[in-house]
């Protein structure tokens, strides 16, 4: 997962092209912000040129593997064993970000591989975590997790580590998000898609008493179909408060259902509206950096780049994007969430920002990165029991009694063959 920077001078000379149709701009105008942009994009082309030549800290395969496709024994974990808070995260570098996830990613196989949980979800957010962390400073900036079932590494980097092996045991730490587990637990959920709401009420609290922490909360795909969420969205938009909506969108808009055929993919409009807005890539890189040279320029200057912006905006959205920003709320992304490059960039500049109102990142992220057994599944090793890390089977112990849920379904049948008016 090598960082690349994509907006090219080509993508700039097109931009040069337009800058003067789009928004009525005098050629001068347009070659004084045309090469500030170009100056913007070499100078991040230099920084990837320059980053790429470092040598790479990766968890590689080894003899270890064998012939299955993961480790058969866990990695050495070097960089991890030094992090007990968030606070030991500030000084890494990006490099050392990336060896991070890559050992907070194995720690977090081998130790749910002990004690069953929510594993693929947890997977998928491993560099969207490291970066929330890096960039943010929790206790104090609060940190939603909706539901709270993905919040694993979290855990683990909020100095729960060690405990990790209690996790949903009788005295042992929650499968979820507790705030009397955990002062970097700012919300524990009792269900989905309340996070917006939740840190909707933290900003216009933390706005009364005067202080200037960041709230932020992080909602996926799932729980964006609710209701409750499209209500505080539209509150925040009304309300114009400063806070940050995390969209975690991972193409599982909800778990594929059993068929007779076999599993069938999310569907919905929801669904279909995330797809679609993860295209027109060159344009979205080129609002990036006019959002960048929007911030860098001041004076006179300033309005011509915010038309850039605003038309760079108008290009770029889609239907889900219209939605978000008709509702309020300033519209980033889709934004690889798997790279740390890009997620620290975008996560600085929006905390360097206090004056925007609420806004929302679309984050696209894989169920299950990095673990092969889990990237293959259908459900993407949602929820597992104890498994072996180097085959992916699943260690099912026989029970002695079904579960409540089949009792359930069994009962419910019974009464629907007798009743004809029972179809749920």
């Amino acid at each position: 997962m090598a960082a690349t920077i994509s907006p090219t001078l080509a993508t700039v000379s097109a931009a040069d092209s337009f800058l003067c149709r789009g928004c009525s701009l005098s050629v001068s105008e347009s070659q004084v912000f045309g090469m500030t942009l170009r100056r913007s994009v070499e100078s991040m082309s230099r920084r990837n040129r320059a980053s790429a030549t470092l040598p790479q800290v990766r968890i590689a395969a080894d003899a270890s593997m064998g012939k299955e496709d993961y480790f058969s024994e866990k990695p050495p974990t070097p960089l991890l064993d030094t992090i007990n808070h968030p606070i030991h995260m500030k000084n890494l570098t990006t490099r050392e970000l990336k060896q991070l996830a890559d050992e907070l990613r194995s720690d977090l196989i081998f130790t749910v591989s002990k004690t069953g949980g929510h594993l693929g979800s947890s997977l998928g957010v491993v560099e969207l975590t490291v970066a929330l962390h890096h960039v943010f400073n929790s206790p104090d900036d609060k940190i939603l997790w909706d539901v709270g079932h993905q919040a694993y590494p979290h855990k683990i980097l909020t100095g729960r580590r060690s405990r990790m092996h209690t996790i949903r045991k009788t005295n042992g730490l929650s499968g979820f998000t507790k705030r009397s587990e955990s002062e970097h637990d700012a919300f524990g959920a009792g269900h989905s898609s309340n996070s917006i709401s939740a840190g909707l009420g933290m900003a216009v609290g933390r706005d009364l008493k005067g202080t200037k922490n960041h709230v932020i909360s992080i909602i996926g795909d799932g729980a964006m179909t609710a209701g409750q969420a499209y209500e505080a969205m539209n509150n925040a938009g009304y309300l114009d408060t400063n806070m940050i909506v995390i969209l975690n969108d991972n193409k599982q808009v909800s778990l594929p259902t059993a068929t007779l055929d076999g599993p069938a993919p999310p569907v919905g409009a929801l669904s279909s509206a995330l797809s679609r807005l993860q295209s027109s890539r060159p344009l979205r890189e080129l609002r990036e950096v006019a959002k960048g040279v929007t911030k860098q320029i001041g004076g006179p200057m300033h309005s011509l780049a915010a038309k850039v912006d605003e038309y760079a905006r108008g290009m770029i959205s889609g239907s889900g994007a219209t939605l978000f920003e008709e509702l309020g709320l300033y519209y980033i992304g889709p934004v690889d969430g798997h790279n740390i490059d890009d997620l620290v960039t975008i996560l600085w500049e929006v905390a360097a920002t206090h004056t925007t109102g609420p806004v929302l990142i679309h984050v696209v992220t894989e169920k299950g990165r990095g673990y092969p057994y889990a990237e293959r599944a259908a459900d993407k090793y949602h929820g597992v029991v104890k498994f072996d890390p180097a085959t992916g089977k699943q260690l099912k112990a026989k029970s002695l009694t079904q579960a409540y849920t089949t009792y359930f379904a069994e009962a419910l049948i019974a009464e629907a063959e007798v009743d004809s008016k029972i179809v749920a």
